[in-house]
C-alpha cells in the first residue's frame, strides 16, 4: 500500500511546484480578481457561466420634489469556456533510471506548466484588445517618458468611473526601459525581496505597473492603416441609426476606399476629431455624475468587421452606445453626433492596458479527481487558481502517462478599462 501513497506524494509535490512556475511567469493570472473562481458552488448557480452586477447608473434632479426613477440593473457574464492539456508518457525503465523529482521539475514539469501559464496568460492579456473602448495613444507616438505616463493616468481617471483605487497598468516589456530612463528616481524598477517575480515593474503614485511579453497586437483594417495618423485614416460622419441621439449604436461614414471588403476590422477604434468647421468638439461626460470634462475625448470600439460600398461609405457597429439625451441614465454626450463630424481610425498597434476597481476577472476552478488515476489538484492559497496533474499506467503496456490540465475563463468591465496604443515599431 506504500507505493500508491508515495506516488501521490510525488504528484502533489510536482503540482505545487508547477503552480509556482505558473505564478512566476504570469502578471495577469496573479493580479486578476478571482472572486468568482469557484462560482459553481454559488447557491442557485448552474452551468459554466456566472452573471455579475455592474455599477448602477442614476440621475439627479434640481429639486427636493421629484419622481422616483427606474433602476436599470446592468450585468456582465463570466464563462469558463477554455481548456488546456499538456500530456506526455514514459516507459517504466525511463521512470526507474532517469526520473526524480528535481529532474522532473527542471526539464519536464517546468516546460508543461510554462506552456499552460502562457496559454492562460495570453488569453487574459487579449482582453486589452477586445474589451476597452477608450484608449491612450495614436499608434504612431511611442510611450517613452514619465510625462506621458502621468497624462495617461490623468485621462484615465478623468472619466470618473469610480476607478481611483486598485489601478494597474500593463504594457509590453519594450516600454519599461525608456520610461525608467526618463523618470530618474521617480519611477524605480521594483525589486521586492519577498516577491521577486519577473513581471513586476514599479509602484508609482499609488499605481502598480506590470510588463508582459504577451501583450496582444491588433491588426487594423485598411482605413486605419491608410496614411499617417490624422490624415489618411480620417472618416466623415454621414448619418447614424438614431438621429435623435438617444441610442446611437451604428454610424455611417464616408471617406473609405470604394469597394474595400477589409475597410474596417473588428475591434478597430476611432476618436472624434476636434476643430472640424463650426461643429462642437466632442467629449464624454463623466461616467458617474454626467459632468462635462475636457480631458476625455469621445472614442468608440467597432464591434464587427465592415466593408465599404462603391462610394467609399462604410457603416460600423459601435460600443458604447452614444446618448445625448439629458436625464437619460445612459447619457454620455453633451452634443448629438451629426453629419460632417470627423473621426480618426487607429492603425495596427500593440495593446497595453489600464484597469481600475479590480475589474478584470479570472475564473480557474478546481477540476475533480481523475479516479482511478493518482491525482493532485492543488489550489494556490493567494489567487485561488488551480491546475490538475494526474498520472497512471495503461495495463499491459510499458507506459506511464502524465497529464497537466486546467479550465478557465476571463472577462473585464469596459468602462473600467483604457487601452494603451503602442506603435508596432
Amino acid at each position: 500500500m506504500s507505493t500508491p501513497q508515495n506516488t501521490l506524494q510525488q504528484v502533489v509535490t510536482y503540482q505545487r511546484a508547477g503552480l509556482a512556475y505558473m505564478l512566476f511567469n504570469s502578471a495577469f493570472i496573479v493580479t486578476c480578481n478571482t472572486k468568482f473562481n469557484n462560482f459553481q458552488t454559488f447557491a442557485g448557480n448552474l452551468g459554466d457561466t456566472v452573471s455579475y452586477d455592474l455599477t448602477y447608473r442614476v440621475t439627479s434632479q434640481n429639486s427636493l420634489v421629484g419622481s422616483p426613477q427606474g433602476i436599470n440593473q446592468r450585468k456582465r457574464t463570466l464563462t469558463v469556456d477554455q481548456q488546456k492539456l499538456v500530456a506526455y508518457a514514459f516507459s517504466n525503465q525511463q521512470v526507474l533510471f532517469n526520473m526524480n523529482e528535481q529532474s522532473y521539475m527542471d526539464y519536464i514539469g517546468e516546460g508543461a506548466m510554462t506552456q499552460l501559464s502562457y496559454d492562460v496568460e495570453s488569453f487574459i492579456a487579449d482582453l486589452a484588445r477586445t474589451r476597452p473602448y477608450r484608449y491612450f495613444g495614436d499608434g504612431v507616438t511611442q510611450l517613452s517618458n514619465i510625462t506621458q505616463v502621468a497624462k495617461m493616468l490623468a485621462v484615465y481617471r478623468a472619466y470618473g468611473s469610480a476607478m481611483s483605487t486598485d489601478v494597474k497598468v500593463y504594457w509590453p516589456t519594450t516600454v519599461t526601459p525608456d520610461i525608467s530612463n526618463s523618470a530618474a528616481n521617480q519611477f524605480v524598477v521594483k525589486r521586492n525581496e519577498e516577491i521577486m517575480s519577473r513581471w513586476m515593474v514599479s509602484d508609482w503614485q499609488g499605481v502598480e505597473f506590470y510588463e508582459s511579453i504577451l501583450m496582444p497586437t491588433h491588426n487594423a483594417g485598411n482605413v486605419g492603416n491608410t496614411g499617417p495618423a490624422g490624415t489618411g485614416n480620417v472618416l466623415t460622419v454621414v448619418s447614424t441609426n438614431d438621429p435623435t441621439g438617444n441610442n446611437i449604436t451604428q454610424i455611417t461614414f464616408s471617406g473609405a476606399t470604394p469597394n474595400d471588403p477589409d475597410a474596417i476590422f473588428q475591434y478597430d477604434g476611432f476618436t472624434f476629431n476636434d476643430n472640424v468647421g463650426s461643429l462642437p468638439n466632442m467629449r464624454y461626460l463623466t461616467f458617474a455624475g454626467y459632468k462635462q470634462n475636457s480631458l476625455v475625448p469621445v472614442q468608440c470600439q467597432i464591434t464587427a468587421p465592415a466593408g465599404s460600398d462603391g462610394s467609399g461609405n462604410v457603416t460600423v457597429n459601435i460600443t458604447p452606445a452614444l446618448c445625448a439625451t439629458p436625464g437619460n441614465q445612459n447619457q454620455n454626450l453633451t452634443y448629438n453626433v451629426v453629419a460632417g463630424m470627423q473621426v480618426t481610425v487607429l492603425p495596427s498597434h500593440i495593446c497595453g492596458l489600464v484597469v481600475g476597481g479590480n475589474a478584470m476577472y479570472l475564473a480557474m476552478p478546481q477540476l475533480p479527481d481523475q479516479s482511478p488515476y493518482v491525482t493532485s489538484n492543488e489550489k494556490d492559497p493567494l489567487t485561488g487558481i488551480s491546475t490538475r496533474l494526474y498520472t497512471g499506467a495503461i495495463p499491459g503496456q510499458n507506459e506511464i502517462t502524465w497529464w497537466h490540465d486546467c479550465i478557465y475563463g476571463a472577462d473585464a468591465v469596459p468602462e473600467y478599462l483604457m487601452k494603451l496604443v503602442i506603435p508596432l515599431s
